[in-house]
């Protein structure tokens, strides 16, 4: 009797799955085509935000460079065909040229420097200010009710007529200025901090003061965060107008900055010196601006 090979036996029909079709392997599972729509349009969404980035960027840049191009044609133009005498508003050749002779000789970086300390000096001194009262007037009907009728008095008296008496009080040099820049730039922050502070959701400090916040803790992580922005958009108003403060305090009080220089170009019958200088003081003021609005990017929550 010859000895049979056994062979293994054959797995159920139904195991096999339909004719003509293997199951598949775990290997062999593919990605659903709903995975990848949903991958695909998170890419492209990511490459549109991208996209729309880059092109606000270059926007930024480019849209204020051309403005100023076809301002110093229409300038250029203007004089040389004899609308405006050149004496009274000098070509951009010359202005430039009175620029960079300022420049090289370093008087011109003398007198900004010191400008721009009256001017950051008279910010800080007004923010330490303007910031606690605008949280007393949010947070104190007296308060509110006591200061606020002075607060709007006080823009009734012009800078150039409280510069003097500043002078006999604090006597000359850069104190009086600084002082004079602050109160300057002391209105624009308070009616900023109080508008971002009264804009504030109730709900929110409500939820948070029956969960055990103090005024400490609320002021912290709540209502300065969320108000910031405001804040801030009024911190960056007032660093423009505090060059201004600077330049009226130097004029009255007759600190050496760059209105001091206005008064010697002014003087000597010297258009592109005035020009030059009037240029120092819109650039200082943009640099200023965007310095500002670049912090005010990276702090604040909302993009102002």
């Amino acid at each position: 009797m010859g000895i049979r090979s056994i062979s293994p036996p054959k797995p159920p029909a139904d195991a096999l799955g339909p004719p003509g079709r293997q199951a598949a392997r775990p290997a062999d599972v593919s990605p659903s085509p709903l995975t990848s729509l949903t991958n695909e349009r998170r890419f492209t969404s990511r490459s549109r935000r991208l996209r729309r980035l880059r092109d606000s960027r270059s926007l930024g840049i480019l849209a204020p460079v051309l403005l100023g191009i076809a301002l110093l044609i229409a300038w250029q133009v203007v004089v040389q065909t004899g609308m405006v005498s050149a004496f009274f508003l000098p070509l951009p050749a010359d202005v430039l040229r009175s620029l960079w002779g300022l420049l090289t000789s370093d008087s011109l970086l003398s007198y900004a420097q010191t400008t721009l300390i009256e001017s950051l000096g008279g910010c800080a001194l007004g923010a330490l200010v303007a910031l606690p009262l605008g949280y007393a007037i949010v947070h104190s009907r007296l308060a509110a009710s006591a200061i606020q009728p002075y607060l709007a008095a006080s823009q009734a008296m012009p800078a150039i007529a409280i510069a003097p008496l500043i002078a006999l009080w604090m006597g000359y040099g850069l104190s009086p200025v600084i002082a004079l820049c602050a109160l300057i730039v002391f209105f624009p922050m308070v009616i900023t901090t109080v508008l971002g502070l009264r804009l504030l959701d109730r709900d929110v400090l409500d939820a948070a003061r029956t969960e055990g916040a103090g005024w400490w803790a609320l002021l912290r992580y709540i209502e300065f965060p969320l108000a910031l922005p405001s804040i801030l958009a009024g911190v960056r108003t007032s660093l423009t107008l505090s060059i201004t403060g600077a330049v009226v305090g130097e004029f009255v009080l007759g600190t050496p900055g760059l209105g001091e220089l206005l008064l010697v170009e002014r003087s000597y019958a010297d258009p592109a010196g005035v020009f030059a200088t009037l240029l120092t003081l819109a650039l200082l003021a943009a640099l200023l601006y965007g310095l500002a609005r670049l912090l005010e990017r990276r702090l604040s929550y909302v993009e102002a």
